[in-house]
């Protein structure tokens, strides 16, 4: 069976409006949009809720990224903590692009506002102007250069943001009426990335997640290879916790990433159920 929760919209940081992504995912049985902190292209949107929460990873990650599926946008809890998000978001791009400034390199906020179409302004429209503008090949090399924590630190413009606690974000997500699911487990640690995640302590900290509120996990992801669909699916069975699949489509931002997951469809029939 043919689903995606996991799919972003130029609402964040895509390259595709969410009407057209409507008619896109008209084959699959279920999809939702979950942009990046923020719920600007629900509206176009007739499909399954959701939002992508950046979190503060707290101890034993290196990152967490939690899908709220299911969402009411207009929930005050969720609008308040999201007020929140883009405040801290603003600040980060007045402190990025001070680096740049610094750096020779001047970047108009209005030009950024351009490439991002009036929505949330991120490191993706940065790295698509570096790329028109010359100083980079690509938006990788983009990344790599001036955007990431680990780019050298001769030519580093990044910063960090604001991000809510577990607490705060699995609080949200529940009063609007939402699902709480770790996106891409396999993620969490930089090391799993490139070698086998250690599942036994993945279990181990995804059992202490389900008591503070976790519903779920993407056990199935477009970068997971089969071996860890099925290990994750597995885990997600054990700890009683409902099993997601996402492609994490950004359209022309993450080249090579196609809509749809294929899952069996007994693993996904509790998700579906618990979204109506």
């Amino acid at each position: 069976m043919l689903v995606d929760f996991h799919i972003h919209s130029t609402a964040s940081d895509g390259t595709i409006p969410p009407g057209e992504l409507a008619v896109r995912t008209r084959f699959l049985r279920a999809a939702a949009l979950t942009d990046h902190d923020n719920t600007g292209g629900l509206a176009e949107w007739p499909g399954v809720k959701g939002i992508e929460l950046s979190v503060e990873p707290g101890e034993g990650f290196d990152r967490f990224h939690l899908l709220g599926l299911g969402i009411d946008p207009g929930n005050a809890s969720l609008r308040g903590l999201l007020e929140r998000i883009q405040a801290g978001r603003d600040e980060r791009n007045r402190r990025i692009l001070e680096n740049f400034r610094r750096a020779g390199i001047e970047i108009s906020p209005d030009e950024l506002s351009a490439y991002a179409k009036g929505k949330v302004v991120a490191r993706p429209h940065i790295a698509a102007w570096l790329v028109d503008r010359g100083y980079v090949q690509t938006r990788a090399e983009a990344f790599a250069v001036y955007l990431e924590k680990s780019s050298p630190p001769a030519t580093r413009c990044y910063e960090t943001r604001y991000r809510p606690t577990q607490a705060e974000a699995f609080a949200a997500i529940h009063a609007a009426g939402g699902l709480c699911i770790m996106a891409h487990p396999k993620f969490w640690r930089d090391a799993w990335k490139t070698s086998a995640p250690d599942f036994e302590r993945a279990e181990r900290e995804l059992a202490a997640l389900k008591e503070r509120g976790l519903d779920g996990i993407e056990a199935f992801y477009s970068a997971n290879t089969p071996q860890e669909n099925a290990r994750f699916a597995e885990i997600a069975q054990r700890l009683g916790y409902l099993a997601s699949a996402g492609s994490d489509f950004h359209g022309a931002n993450k080249p090579g990433i196609e809509l749809g997951i294929d899952v069996p469809e007994r693993l996904v029939a509790p998700l579906l159920e618990r979204l109506g």
